[in-house]
């Protein structure tokens, strides 16, 4: 299993910006291999799936990366 964090900020003043890189890669992964990101769990946004026969967990924590430590 592999855990996948894309970091990025969760307001919507930030989308489509450098600083949500990786939420956008992540939608990215998500949308191509069909994996929904809706749960919710220690501050994160999250959505697990199979990407190349391996079992991934993606994770967009929303947190402000600027915050982050």
């Amino acid at each position: 299993m592999k855990l996948i964090v894309g970091l990025g900020n969760p307001e919507k003043d930030y989308s489509g910006t450098r600083h949500n890189m990786g939420f956008n890669v992540l939608n990215l992964l998500a949308k191509e291999y069909e994996i929904d990101i809706s749960r919710t769990k220690f501050e994160a946004e999250y959505g697990s799936g199979i990407i190349e026969n391996e079992k991934v967990i993606l994770v967009k924590p929303q947190t402000f990366m600027n915050s982050s430590r």
